[in-house]
């Protein structure tokens, strides 16, 4: 099985917002980082996977399995993990393993203590008692506990210390190295990506805009500088977006091999962050 997560022409149309014939694979043992400004339809498509909404037309499949017959065995292999607290409040972590462990077949006592005392997390206080990024690290080891194959987590880092980012990220390089696991890791802080991501799935208006290899997006894309003398309506038809200041132009190009054949030496060509494309892809185009 070489994805999985397969969202195919998925279509979910809400009030001013819609996701538009989404085709997305999750690739198996791999981290993905979906990427896309707030409200570009990051939490709609996760909650879609999730089986929490459902596509108006289009289909979802895990594990290369429909949720319509296999919903309890897809749950089964899923941890997810969100930006804040989904347990009621007054529970502590005994309180919580009570309740979840028998749900899941394969839930794993040790291995749920193992994980608590490897995030220094108290058993016996409540959940209210916990600091954001402890309540992240609570989700993660339940989430880890039932030996989730896929992780799907939903800006876990926002609103989280840089150290204690840091340290998560550290983590899930850990958790990836049996290479059992993978990881899907929704965020706009796109800085958290550029150590763990093997794949950048870059969402933007509800349209996925690209899916590909962190290799291939440092290869493709590119911020291009040059004078305004070298632009006209032909030279631009090689850019995604095009800045126009009074020293000259600052452009983003999906197409690095394109530029160089078109404006040879006259331009300077800089790796482009993550950062850099989801700006610049604002103001997307298109050439008739």
């Amino acid at each position: 099985m070489e994805n999985v997560v397969e969202l195919n022409n998925v279509t979910k149309n809400f009030k001013g917002f819609s996701i538009k014939n989404m085709d997305l694979q999750v690739k198996q043992g791999f981290v993905t980082g979906f990427i896309g400004a707030n409200g570009a339809g990051k939490s709609t498509a996760i909650k879609m996977m999730m089986k929490l909404l459902q596509p108006d037309s289009g289909e979802v499949k895990l594990f290369g399995l429909d949720y319509q017959t296999h919903e309890k065995v897809i749950k089964e292999h899923i941890g997810f993990v969100y930006d804040g607290n989904v347990f009621y409040e007054g529970l502590n972590l005994k309180d919580i393993k009570r309740i979840v462990g028998p749900a899941y077949k394969r839930w794993d006592d040790t291995l749920f203590y193992q994980y608590i005392e490897q995030f220094e997390l108290p058993l016996n206080k409540a959940i209210k008692t916990f600091s954001k990024g402890m309540q992240m690290k609570a989700s993660l080891a339940i989430a880890l506990s039932h030996h989730a194959e896929l992780i799907i987590m939903d800006e876990p880092t926002a609103g989280l210390d840089p150290i204690f980012r840091r340290e998560l990220l550290d983590l899930l390089q850990e958790l990836m190295i049996d290479g059992n696991r993978t990881i899907f890791f929704s965020t706009h802080i796109t800085t958290d990506l550029d150590r763990i991501s093997d794949y950048i799935a870059f969402i933007q208006n509800g349209e996925l805009i690209f899916n590909q290899s962190i290799h291939d997006v440092a290869e493709n894309y590119a911020l291009v500088k040059g004078g305004m003398d070298l632009l006209d309506r032909d030279t631009e038809k090689a850019f995604v977006h095009v800045h126009r200041a009074p020293t000259g132009f600052e452009a983003l190009t999906d197409n690095i091999k394109e530029v160089k054949n078109i404006f040879g030496e006259s331009v300077v060509i800089e790796q482009a962050s993550l950062e850099n494309i989801m700006y610049y892809s604002k103001g997307r185009k298109s050439y008739v």
